[in-house]
Parts: structure tokens; C-alpha cells; sequence
């Protein structure tokens, strides 16, 4: 990371619709993840996916050049920053609000430096000491998401005896470290890490209790789309679950709940399906 300290940008700079969540469009520049690892690997078809999301209506785009499904090995430093650059640049030049999903500093920097506006780490600050100071000193938005580890161990980590109570207790810890170094608390969004470091039955009650998260007083971001918990809907239990790309319909529904339960944002790989979703919620809204 370089020496210079990042040009403090203001605070209050979430995007905040009218009415409805914030829908984040996933694009993951990576060769395995465990959506559509390799579908936007190259850079001309990364760059085009992030314009059909733009034009589909995602509020942010959200660019990654490392996956995070269990099991995954990380990229090295070099590898991250050439996946992900070009198309951040790119997409940021025609108008996109962009969040860098990373968890090092070095890159979440190179980002910021390319056109990024918002930072999307998964590990909340944790996998890098140098991520939070730049952030706090940047002041751009941070999302903190409830991580117990890498994604090469982090399922044998799921336990849990309150899984509500552990995941807010622990976001309660995180945010409070993240708001004394500096980061804005009007910037400072959670994330419950559905599918980090928890198993189907832990996801749902997370997914059940979305208001005892809002009461830890920040936005919070609901990122359910396509996971596996979703894709084991309907199926019988020796059967494998449904394909990642069959899982929208189901991803719209935990929409709808994150909407309803009055979060900040959605991020999601199909944008038509949730946007069609939250219009619902909207119209049924405004006639009460």
C-alpha cells in the first residue's frame, strides 16, 4: 500500500432510494466462484455484464476478484488487481457506483484510486490491519460483513448455540472498532454473512430475525443470492441442490423479507428478478 494517505472523501455517501432496498449487482471477476466462476473471467465480458446490470437498474455494481465460496484458495495480490482494475475503471468512467469486494487493503486502495466508492470486505476488517485505516482514512462507505475466517476453513467454524444473538454480538464488537478508527457511522453497513460460517438452518434464522440486526443502529446489507441453502429448497435430501442459476426466484422471495424487514440493501446476481420484487413491496406500500 502506498504511503500516502487516501483524500478523505465525505461522509453520508451510501446510495439511499426512495422506498425500497438498495440493489447491488454482482460481478465476479474469478475463475471459481460458486455462481458463475469463470462467465465474466475475461475483461471485455466482465466490462459488458457490468453495463447490462447498470442498464437492468442495479444501484451499485459490485466488483470481486477473489471468491469466497467454502473451500476457495485466495489469488495472489497481482492476480486480484488485474481482475478486477480494467472494469472498475471502465464501469466507473460511464456513470456506475462501484463497491471493490475485497479483504486487502492494497487492492480495496487501488480501487478507491480507479473510480471505486464504496469498499465491500468480507472479513469486516479482519483478514488485513492496513483495511481499516485506509477506509477510515479514504471516508468511504465500509461494508463489515460477520466473518470467522478464510474460506478454506470457515464452515468447520459454523457453531453455534444462538446463532442470532452470536452474529449480532459479534457485528456489535466489529462495528464498535470500526466506528472508534474513524469510519463514518452514516457509511458503516453490516452484513450477517449468510453462508459464512453457517449451515442452512443457521441462514434461515438468521434470515427470520433481519430486525434484531437493524437494531444495532446501522444499515445492514442482505446478501442471500443463489447460495446453497437457497438451491436445497424443495429438493430431497440425498439429491443434489438445484444449480446456482436456478435459484432467483427464491432470491427475489429473500428480497421481499429484506425489504419488508426495512434493510439497507440486497446484493444479488439477477437484478430484474429482485427489482420486480421490490416494485411489489412498493406498489403494496403505497396503499396502506
Amino acid at each position: 500500500m502506498s504511503s500516502a494517505p487516501a483524500s478523505r472523501r465525505p461522509g453520508g455517501a451510501l446510495p439511499r432510494p426512495e422506498g425500497r432496498p438498495v440493489v447491488m449487482g454482482v460481478v465476479n471477476v474469478t475463475p471459481d466462484s460458486f455462481s458463475d466462476g469463470g462467465e465474466w473471467f475475461e475483461p471485455a465480458d466482465a466490462v459488458e455484464h457490468g453495463r447490462l446490470l447498470m442498464a437492468q437498474g442495479a444501484d451499485i455494481i459490485d466488483v470481486g476478484g477473489e471468491s469466497t465460496r467454502p473451500g476457495a484458495e485466495r489469488p495472489s495480490v497481482q492476480e486480484e488487481l488485474r481482475r478486477v482494475l480494467p472494469l472498475i475503471e471502465l464501469i466507473a468512467t460511464e456513470g456506475a457506483t462501484v463497491s471493490v469486494d475485497t479483504m486487502r487493503a492494497v487492492v480495496a486502495e487501488r480501487a478507491l484510486a480507479a473510480g471505486a466508492s464504496i469498499v465491500n470486505d468480507v472479513s469486516g476488517g479482519l483478514a488485513d490491519p492496513d483495511m481499516v485505516p485506509l477506509v477510515a482514512g479514504a471516508g468511504v462507505p465500509f461494508i463489515a460483513m460477520h466473518w470467522r475466517g478464510h474460506s478454506t476453513d470457515m464452515q468447520t467454524r459454523a457453531v453455534y448455540d444462538d446463532v442470532v444473538a452470536e452474529v449480532c454480538a459479534e457485528l456489535t464488537e466489529r462495528r464498535d472498532v470500526l466506528l472508534a478508527a474513524g469510519i463514518d457511522g452514516a457509511d458503516l453497513v453490516l452484513d450477517p454473512g449468510l453462508g459464512f460460517a453457517k449451515l442452512p438452518h443457521h441462514n434461515w434464522a438468521v434470515l427470520a430475525r433481519l430486525d434484531a440486526l437493524l437494531l444495532l443502529g446501522q444499515p445492514v446489507l442482505v446478501g442471500a443470492s443463489r447460495k446453497t441453502f437457497l438451491g436445497r429448497l424443495g429438493v430431497p435430501a440425498d439429491a443434489p441442490p438445484r444449480p446456482p442459476a436456478e435459484r432467483d426466484a427464491a432470491t427475489a422471495a429473500t428480497s421481499v423479507l429484506a425489504a419488508l424487514a426495512g434493510v439497507w440493501g440486497v446484493r444479488v446476481h439477477d437484478v430484474p428478478s429482485t427489482r420486480d420484487a421490490l416494485a411489489v413491496v412498493c406498489a403494496v406500500r403505497e396503499q396502506s
